[in-house]
């Protein structure tokens, strides 16, 4: 079975029934659906408050047990931590964030993950280079989650590999690695969204560095298509998923190891 970890709603009319059509087309049966965005992030277009994304998102969602709600926040807007209680209360599985106008470790996005992480939700980051129109990368840089080593039992993903500091999303992956061996009772366990991102002629390079670095990675990579609820791309997700499969299999990675990237790895990421 394979889910995908990254998709996006967009403006429009839920439609949950035409999105798991256009899923099972490519040969996905569900994932994560992402929220719309908050105002801050810039395309929000309509400039929807967080009750009504929130509302949108279970639209989506809502009765779909293969549609796993995840709700974009902006832990530092003045109300975050009222979003997050509201978001767990409805059953939102999972937050969003893109850290486009602040650090990861702001102070006061901290206090938001912590709430998130006491309520058992994990959160998918944005990393890498970010499309933005605005200078704002910088923020997104992989090594700026080392803040995170400071939100207890905190799950989290780092989205895209971060492209195009790979490397760095590696080691940083290796770091967390380790502190979960020396702390296994209080640190923050990191996931790595495979959802391009990486342009295919990196494709092939990426994923045997992280598969063959070393490090325990099988139970902790996710895939992921970054489509458009709205508009999922059928095709795009079949190439996507054949791509990776073949890179996969030329490393000598079983089925076992396939199914927990291509499915249950999200299911843990998300249930812990």
């Amino acid at each position: 079975m394979v889910l995908d970890g990254h998709v996006h709603i967009g403006k429009g009319a839920a439609d949950p029934a035409g999105l798991l059509r256009r899923m099972g087309e490519a040969g996905v049966a569900g994932g994560a659906i992402i929220s719309r965005p908050p105002a801050c992030f810039g395309r929000n277009e309509d400039g929807a408050p967080a009750d009504e994304r929130l509302d949108n998102l279970l639209a989506w969602t809502a009765g779909r047990a293969s549609l796993h709600p995840l709700f974009w926040i902006d832990p530092t807007a003045d109300d975050a931590l009222r979003q997050v209680a509201l978001a767990v209360e409805r059953g939102v599985e999972g937050f969003k964030v893109i850290a486009s106008r602040h650090e990861p470790g702001d102070a006061r996005a901290m206090r938001a993950y912590a709430a998130i992480a006491e309520a058992g939700r994990p959160i998918l980051f944005h990393s890498g280079i970010l499309w933005d129109g605005a200078p704002s990368s910088e923020h997104c840089r992989p090594a700026k989650f080392e803040a995170m080593l400071d939100v207890a039992h905190l799950r989290f993903a780092l989205a895209h590999v971060g492209w195009p500091w790979c490397d760095e999303l590696i080691a940083v992956y290796g770091k967390f690695e380790q502190a979960r061996r020396a702390a296994p009772e209080r640190a923050a366990e990191m996931f790595v969204d495979a959802a391009p991102g990486t342009p295919p002629i990196y494709r092939h390079e990426v994923l045997t560095k992280l598969f063959t670095v070393g490090y325990d990675v099988e139970r902790n990579v996710i895939f992921g298509t970054d489509c458009n609820a709205g508009r999922y791309d059928s095709a795009w997700g079949r190439q996507w998923i054949e791509r990776d499969r073949a890179i996969y299999d030329s490393l000598g990675l079983g089925e076992a190891v396939q199914r927990q990237v291509f499915g249950e790895n999200l299911e843990r990421f998300l249930r812990g």
